[in-house]
């Protein structure tokens, strides 16, 4: 458990009378590495903050749930700049680093982020915010929910700010958000990737659950106008808490387990963070309920989920991820990290100490390692000489190394501007390096380089342009892997499923599943809507009208010279019929009481004078 305790920035805030300064024994802050440049990170390493709504005074917040996918994409920031600290792309400049905790909490995103544009880190007796400070630029945060409000405060300094995860749509609003800039696509092209999905497999008859923050409330929105213009229907829409400590979780988590399991629709998108994906599951399982899922980009490749007890019992899963590319050497800097380097990372401390917790220490003493309910990386950390120090692959089996990718673009991004705004050749950068981040803003904005064979740069509101991967979570023994298969190609605006790529359906007959409100009408009939246009009932074609295919909504009138009889998939050429008045099968025909069936024209012959 981390307690976060620090000094609030005055600044505009306390002209605002909204900030007050207190003493800093434990700052959110903790890590710095100096550097000519510096570069603030805003990551939630942990998930929740814990008694929030208790909470009396501003002296204590306790941050719990160590967050192992945002300590991977911190790792990836911090890597990418020794790796342009050693090379010449800057010569003469060295990029240093101050990381944040945002504790998955809006409030602390804000009040981390006064602290980096504090001067030198701190404010003492200062009382505004200076137009040239120590951090340049931010690079974070994960979620929507906490960089909306950072890009709020950043936007009056127009320092810029990069996230590489934050999707949410609001935030391409160049007017209230004019400094934030993201390395991945807005949730609008999400959302329409995630219909056409849906629209692909004909699956019309969908649930959808997202969390109340800003980013479940716009994706939301968006899902529901693309899946309309794709005639994707959708049965239920329920929206969770996205604070993990919200009274109203536990009762409304079990609500949408129950409306998972009385709905008929098979396909269910989860508009949400893994950590609320994770409880839904688990009700899931509790109810043994199967479903197709489908993941948005926060959980697509959530290695948690993919490990966790029972992952195969919940049927198929499919999602999007954001493009990634190589990141030569990083998992062996993940495999060797030490806590007391200089300088020394609080946040590598709690990782290892994570490894090897006190509990884990104490089952492995009282029992076997077989009886300890621990992944094998787990046990093999506490049965080192000295786990602080020693190095495993347990973050690099825990977490999946490609989602860190976007930090390596955010950072070159950075490096690139910085390069062209010192006027950098190969051997110095003779620009004045005590600049406003206003003006490195205004250098991102024309950045444009390839990398990895992508080609990136900042479109008009401010995001890369570089489309999804589609992602089968395909079953390996007891967990599932990530397989590519096929991708949201962004400029054809189209779902592409790779030919090669057999995706392996669960169910007996290895097909497609079926999502529907109502079965396909079959030729013959047309549908007769209910209140949506995903249900319907099939009623047979009236006389004189046909259908030839299935889920017609009107049937068809025969061509001139034709007709169908009720139901009929097809129309016969009418046919003429000859009979003498004098013939028995005459006066039947004309009798009140018989139907002849009316493609045929009777004439009837008078005796003795031929045809009428």
């Amino acid at each position: 458990m981390l307690s976060c305790v620090y000094q609030s920035a005055l600044g505009v805030l306390v002209l605002l009378g909204l900030a007050t300064c207190y003493d800093c024994s434990n700052p959110i802050c903790g890590v710095t590495f100096p550097g000519d440049i510096m570069i603030g990170i805003l990551q939630p390493y942990h998930s929740k903050v814990e008694s929030s709504v208790q909470r009396m005074d501003p002296t204590m917040l306790n941050c719990t749930g160590f967050n192992l996918v945002s300590f991977v994409r911190t790792m990836a920031v911090i890597y990418t700049i020794d790796s342009i600290n050693n090379s010449t792309f800057l010569p003469g400049v060295r990029l240093g680093y101050t990381i944040c905790d945002t504790c998955s909490d809006a409030s602390i995103a804000l009040q981390a982020t006064e602290k980096l544009l504090a001067i030198n880190g701190t404010l003492l007796n200062q009382c505004y915010l200076s137009e040239q400070p120590a951090v340049k630029v931010i690079i974070g945060s994960r979620y929507s929910e906490e960089s909306i409000v950072m890009a709020r405060l950043l936007k009056l300094y127009m320092m810029p700010q990069i996230s590489t995860t934050s999707s949410a749509a609001i935030l391409s609003d160049r007017h209230r958000f004019p400094s934030f800039l993201r390395t991945i696509p807005s949730d609008i092209h999400q959302t329409f990737a995630l219909a056409q999905l849906m629209a692909h497999f004909d699956w019309n008859w969908v649930g959808v659950v997202s969390s109340d923050d800003d980013y479940g409330k716009d994706a939301l929105q968006s899902f529901l106008a693309e899946a309309a213009k794709a005639n994707v229907c959708t049965d239920f829409q329920d929206v969770v808490p996205y604070n993990l400590n919200d009274i109203n979780s536990r009762r409304r988590i079990q609500e949408v387990a129950d409306h998972i399991n009385a709905s008929n629709a098979k396909v269910v998108l989860l508009i949400l963070k893994e950590e609320l994906v994770q409880k839904i599951f688990e009700e899931m399982l509790g109810k043994g309920i199967k479903r197709i899922w489908i993941a948005s980009d926060a959980w697509s490749v959530s290695r948690t989920l993919a490990k966790m007890n029972g992952i195969n019992k919940l049927g198929d899963i499919f999602g999007f991820n954001f493009i990634t590319g190589p990141m030569p050497g990083f998992q062996q800097y993940l495999e060797r990290l030490l806590h007391n380097a200089n300088p020394v990372n609080k946040f590598i401390e709690e990782y290892k100490n994570l490894r090897c917790s006190p509990e884990v220490q104490q089952c492995l003493l009282n029992k076997s390692p077989s009886q300890c309910p621990l992944p094998s990386s787990v046990k093999s950390a506490c049965n080192m000489s000295n786990f602080q120090e020693d190095n495993d692959d347990y973050l690099t089996s825990n977490v999946d190394l490609k989602l860190a990718y976007g930090e390596k673009l955010a950072t070159w991004s950075i490096a690139i501007a910085l390069r062209s705004l010192l006027q950098c050749n190969e051997s110095i950068c003779s620009a004045d390096r005590n600049f406003p981040p206003w003006k490195l803003f205004q250098e991102l904005t024309k950045i444009n380089f390839s990398m990895d064979n992508g080609h990136y740069y900042f479109d008009n509101t401010g995001a890369f342009i570089n489309g999804y991967d589609l992602i089968n979570w395909a079953r390996n023994a007891d967990e599932r892997i990530f397989k590519v298969v096929g991708k949201f190609n962004l400029m054809e605006n189209a779902v592409e499923i790779n030919p090669h790529n057999e995706i392996e359906w669960e169910n007996a007959n290895k097909t497609i599943p079926v999502s529907k409100c109502s079965d396909s009408c079959p030729p013959g009939t047309q549908k007769k809507l209910y209140m949506v246009s995903c249900c319907y009932n099939c009623t047979k074609c009236e006389a004189g009208t046909f259908s030839n295919v299935s889920n017609l909504e009107n049937c068809w009138k025969c061509p001139i010279g034709t007709w169908a009889l009720k139901g009929w998939d097809h129309c016969e050429k009418r046919s003429d019929a000859y009979f003498k008045w004098n013939e028995p099968f005459a006066i039947t025909i004309i009798s009140p009481n018989i139907v002849w069936p009316w493609f045929y024209t009777v004439r009837l012959m008078h005796p003795g004078k031929g045809l009428p």
